[in-house]
C-alpha cells in the first residue's frame, strides 16, 4: 500500500519537478528560491492530477485476475512454499 501511495505522490509532483529542473537549467543566474516565483502552479497541479488519474485508471483496468477466478492460498508442498495464485 505504501508503494502505491508513493507512486501516486511522485506522479503528482512529476510536472513540478520537471519544471523546476528545466528552469534551473535554463536560467542558472536565478537564486534558488526564485525558481517558483513565476511558475504556472495551477497548470502544474492540473497536470499532476491528470497523471495520477491516468495511472489509477491504468492500474484498475489492467491489473488483477480475471473476474470469476478462484484464489488458492499459499501452500507447503514437498518442503517448499508455493505462492498463492488465482485460477
Amino acid at each position: 500500500m505504501v508503494r502505491v501511495v508513493l507512486i501516486n505522490i511522485l506522479l503528482f509532483l512529476l510536472p513540478l519537478l520537471l519544471y523546476v529542473l528545466y528552469v534551473w537549467l535554463a536560467r542558472r543566474e536565478l537564486p534558488p528560491g526564485a525558481v517558483l516565483d513565476d511558475a504556472p502552479i495551477l497548470w502544474l497541479l492540473i497536470a499532476g492530477t491528470v497523471l495520477v488519474i491516468a495511472a489509477l485508471i491504468y492500474f484498475i483496468s489492467f491489473e488483477g485476475a480475471p473476474p470469476g477466478g478462484v484464489y488458492h492460498p499459499p501452500s507447503f508442498n514437498d518442503g517448499r512454499i508455493e505462492p498463492g495464485h488465482i485460477e
